[in-house]
């Protein structure tokens, strides 16, 4: 597998795309995004770091690392000033690199509430490899405390995953103004990028009226120079699927697991989306798919596609064509 010193990263002037996702609700596809959205960006012939910062370490059982047994932890590089992260980064895949997480870090709370610079510590110890990276992806854990705010002062954007329910719209709310003030204490600089709609069901008339209410939301904010100011909703939205779910047990991605199963697909369109309005600085226009993120030619069910990759969708076939 490729060293992540021997290429010079794409956007190197700049560093690399730093995002954390977010949202402190469990349940809504946070993890699940942070593991299939940093491989198909690895796909995509850019170099990916991704963090897991959840105790859980969900991110990492999903790539196939068991944090109890790999040695040095995202939990060492926080409490312990003389662990190496050269030591924590695991290669998973071609262009992906992980930093896991252990059940221990659940206590790094507690170790560190005497610390004065607690906040910031990621952020430091990740000064030295950033790099050697195109985009870094931070997995956090499903509450506002220690390790979340280090993933705040880490990065340059918020992505929150949710489903389009009533009740997570009532939430998205009090999320970002929870950023807000995160951004005026710990990281200036931090902004929303968008919210990314996880287990999506197409048809359902409730899921496009939330899906306009985002849309309408985030629309009001431009030109605020709130942290929201500019962020959308990420088109395509995830559709729910099975394949989705059971990949995690097998410790594999959609792309290992089942390269060419719905869920599979939108994710790949996300990620080249993602990379695009990075690196040519403009959204790809999402002109073929419907308000609510369906893909033409690709079934919209709970199930199976075929086993080979649909002809009907360009962005999808060819990486490399973008609209």
């Amino acid at each position: 597998m490729a060293d992540p010193t021997q290429r010079t990263p794409t956007n190197s002037a700049r560093g690399p795309r730093r995002t954390a996702l977010l949202n402190q609700k469990g349940g809504v596809g946070k993890t699940t995004t942070s593991c299939n959205l940093a491989a198909a960006i690895g796909e995509e012939d850019r170099r990916v770091l991704a963090i897991d910062l959840d105790p859980q370490a969900h991110l990492s059982l999903h790539l196939g690392v068991d944090g109890e047994t790999v040695g040095t932890t995202v939990y060492d590089l926080l409490v312990d000033p003389a662990a190496d992260i050269e030591d924590a980064m695991v290669q998973v895949r071609e262009n992906l690199w992980l930093i896991p997480a252990s059940v221990d870090l659940a206590a790094a709370e507690s170790e560190l509430a005497g610390q004065a610079d607690r906040n910031d510590l990621l952020r430091r110890r990740l000064e030295s490899i950033l790099d050697r990276f195109d985009y870094v992806i931070l997995d956090c854990p499903p509450s506002l405390g220690l390790l979340t705010l280090n993933a705040l002062a880490a990065v340059d954007e918020v992505i929150v995953p949710m489903q389009a329910h009533f009740l997570a719209l009532q939430g998205v709310g009090k999320l970002l103004e929870t950023v807000r003030l995160v951004a005026a204490q710990v990281n200036p600089g931090l902004r929303v990028g968008g919210i990314a709609l996880c287990m999506h069901e197409t048809q359902s008339t409730h899921g496009k009226e939330v899906v306009a209410e985002l849309d309408s939301f985030l629309s009001e904010a431009t030109g605020s120079g709130l942290p929201w100011d500019g962020a959308t909703v990420l088109r395509p939205a995830i559709r729910r699927n099975i394949k989705l779910a059971e990949a995690p047990s097998f410790g594999q991605s959609i792309f290992d697991y089942a390269p060419w199963c719905p869920g599979a697909i939108d994710y790949r369109k996300l990620a080249q989306r993602f990379i695009a309005s990075w690196e040519k600085g403009t959204e790809v226009p999402p002109a073929d798919e419907s308000p609510t993120g369906g893909t033409p030619g690709v079934s919209t069910v709970d199930g199976d596609s075929p086993s080979s990759a649909p002809t009907s969708d360009p962005v999808a076939v060819r990486p490399t064509d973008q609209p």
